[in-house]
């Protein structure tokens, strides 16, 4: 792990901790808020991302993309409704600078999702890790990239809500 200052790692834990209370919650309109204006969300197989494949199940290319992921899930997507529940591991910090006065950080950790639909059991529904491009605005941390690589080739049903 690159070293960093105490507040910028307690920020970096609160950026990850509040994403998936966030995605946990359903409060799907504060998502996009996470992201900078030109910032990416790409979920990923990892079989592509270890190849430098660049097709991805899905590819969100800025913020905008994202408000409109927000509409169909809420507005137009029909599916079978589920609870979600992210395990996030710590993240390990791969590289922390500043450029031109703009604090930076790419980051890993790995994740897992549980699903539980309404009347059902719960399930591991997807598990990998993220990479993630960070920088620090007025606003607070924010992805400039959230890319999210997923072990398993098989994805079930579909992927509806973020990961």
């Amino acid at each position: 792990m690159k070293t960093m200052d105490f507040e910028s790692y307690s920020d970096l834990l609160g950026l990850y901790a509040d994403y998936a209370m966030v995605c946990d919650s359903a409060q799907w309109d504060q998502w996009p808020d996470f992201f900078v204006e030109h910032g990416v969300y790409r979920l990923q197989p990892r079989e592509n991302f270890e190849q430098g494949l660049p097709l991805c199940l899905i590819a969100l290319e800025s913020k905008a993309m994202i408000r409109d992921r927000v509409y169909g899930v809420k507005e137009t997507m029909y599916h079978d409704p589920y609870y979600q529940r992210h395990i996030v591991g710590t993240p390990r910090v791969l590289s922390h600078c500043i450029q031109d006065g703009v604090q930076r950080i790419e980051s890993e950790a790995n994740y897992a999702v549980i699903r539980t639909k309404y009347d059902g059991e719960s399930t591991v529904f997807n598990c990998g890790f993220y990479r993630d491009s960070i920088v620090r605005t007025t606003e607070g941390m924010k992805f400039e990239l959230r890319l999210c690589v997923y072990d398993t080739e098989m994805v079930g049903n579909s992927m509806i809500y973020p990961i």
